[in-house]
C-alpha cells in the first residue's frame, strides 16, 4: 500500500487533526480510538476533543493523541474549549451529529477544513425532530466532505444538502472477543449456557439497550411462536435503558421464555455460547452485534433496515422490521434446520472477510485529509 501523506499543506511540519466526540456512542467512539492509532502511527498530531469520561474508557491519550476536554454540551463554555482545541489544526473531523454541530459553531469565520462522519442516524420524534433536521442541513453545509458509514447515510447526506458526500464504512474496532470457529469447544460456554439457564435448550442472544427503536416489543411478541418448540429456547437480552420495567413486566405477566441480563462487558462470550443472534431494530448503519455475530460464526436473524441488508448481505436471515410472525417463523426455522445454519456461518465468514480492516479504514480517511490539505499546483 502507498503510504498517504502525513504532511501540512507547506509539507513543514506533520499534519495536524482534531478529532471531535460528543462522547454518547459506542461506535463512534471506538473508531476515533482506532483512527487515532493508525493516524499517530503514520505521522499525524492528533487531538481528540472528548468528554474527560471517554477518555477514561477510550484511551486516546494511551493511542498517542493528545485529549483535550470538552463537555457533551453546545454551550458558549463547551464551543470556546473547542474552537481553542482547533486553533492551529490543518483539519478538524467531527463524528455524531451534535458533535459536528459544535465544531461547525467553533470554527465559525475560519477556514479550517471540517469532515464530518455520519456514523448512525439520529432519531426524535415532533418538535425535536424538526431540531434535528435543521442541523444536519447547518452541519452538512459547513462541511467540506461528509463520510457516511452506510450507503443510506451517504444518501441522506446529499439529500440533506452536502456537497461532497462519500461512504466510508469503518472497521469493526478489535472485536469484543475473537472467535475463529463456533463449533470449536470453548470451555466457558458450558458454564455460560448454565449460568443463563440454558444447559438443556437452545440459546438466542440480542445486545442492545433497551429503548423503543431496538423492536424488543416485536421480539417479545415473536419469542411467543417459539414456546410451542420443545425445548423451548431461551431468549437472552443483554443492555439497559428506560424500556427495562415494561418489558419485565411483559415477560413476567406473560410468562415469555425471555431474560433480561443487563449491560455486559463479555459478549464475546455470549456469543460464543449463543446459537443464533437476534437484531430486531427499527434502523441499524453498521451494526456491530451484527459485525460480531458474523466474525464469531453464529447464525444471525435481523431486520432488513438501514444499513443491515449492505453490511451483511446473504449471511444473514433478514426479516421485516416490526413483523412479529416472520421473526418468529425465522428463528423457528433456523433452529430446525442445522444446514442452514451452517450455511450461514460459512456465509457469515466470507461476507465479514469483504469488510475493510482497520488499516484500510485509517488509509481511507487520510486520503481525504490528504486531499483536502495539499496546496494547489502552480499554473
Amino acid at each position: 500500500m502507498t503510504p498517504v501523506s502525513s504532511h501540512s499543506p507547506h509539507g513543514q511540519s506533520p499534519l495536524r487533526t482534531v478529532q471531535v466526540l460528543g462522547g454518547g456512542n459506542a461506535a463512534s467512539s471506538a473508531h476515533v480510538r482506532s483512527l487515532a492509532s493508525g493516524l499517530v502511527a503514520r505521522g499525524v498530531r492528533v487531538t481528540v476533543c472528548a468528554p474527560v469520561e471517554a477518555d477514561h474508557t477510550y484511551d486516546f491519550t494511551g493511542a498517542g493523541a493528545e485529549h483535550v476536554h470538552v463537555p457533551r454540551s453546545s454551550d458558549p463554555a463547551s464551543v470556546a474549549a473547542l474552537r481553542a482545541a482547533c486553533a492551529d489544526a490543518d483539519l478538524v473531523h467531527a463524528h455524531g451529529l451534535h458533535a459536528s454541530f459544535r465544531a461547525v459553531l467553533a470554527l465559525s469565520g475560519r477556514r479550517t477544513p471540517l469532515v464530518v462522519t455520519w456514523h448512525n442516524r439520529a432519531h426524535a420524534e415532533g418538535a425535536r425532530a424538526h431540531l434535528l433536521r435543521l442541523l444536519e442541513r447547518r452541519v452538512v453545509k459547513a462541511a467540506v466532505v461528509v463520510l457516511g458509514t452506510t450507503s443510506d447515510l451517504v444518501d441522506r447526506a446529499r439529500r440533506t444538502g452536502a456537497r461532497d458526500a462519500r461512504l466510508a464504512a469503518v472497521a469493526l474496532p478489535g472485536p469484543r472477543r475473537a472467535v475463529a470457529d463456533h463449533e470449536d469447544l470453548d470451555p466457558l460456554s458450558p458454564k455460560l449456557r448454565a449460568e443463563l439457564g440454558a444447559t438443556d435448550r437452545p440459546l438466542l442472544l440480542a445486545v442492545g439497550s433497551l429503548d423503543r427503536q431496538r423492536g424488543y416489543d416485536t421480539l417479545l411478541d415473536a419469542s411467543r411462536g417459539w414456546c410451542r418448540l420443545d425445548p423451548a429456547p431461551l431468549l437472552v437480552i443483554a443492555g439497559e435503558g428506560p424500556l427495562r420495567g415494561e418489558l419485565q413486566r411483559r415477560i413476567e405477566d406473560e410468562e415469555l421464555p425471555v431474560r433480561l441480563i443487563g449491560r455486559r462487558d463479555d459478549v464475546g462470550d455470549l456469543l460464543a455460547a449463543a446459537d443464533l443472534a437476534l437484531l430486531p431494530s427499527s434502523w441499524e448503519s453498521r451494526s456491530v452485534i451484527a459485525q460480531e455475530a458474523l466474525h464469531a460464526r453464529v447464525p444471525l436473524v435481523a431486520t432488513a433496515v438501514g444499513g443491515v441488508p449492505e453490511l451483511v448481505g446473504d449471511a444473514a436471515e433478514l426479516v421485516p422490521y416490526g413483523d412479529a410472525k416472520a421473526l418468529a417463523d425465522a428463528v423457528t426455522g433456523l433452529l430446525r434446520d442445522p444446514e442452514r445454519r451452517e450455511l450461514l456461518r460459512e456465509k457469515g465468514a466470507r461476507q465479514a472477510a469483504t469488510w475493510p480492516t482497520e488499516d484500510e479504514t485509517v488509509a481511507q480517511v487520510l486520503s481525504v485529509y490528504d486531499e483536502l490539505t495539499q496546496p494547489l499546483p502552480f499554473t
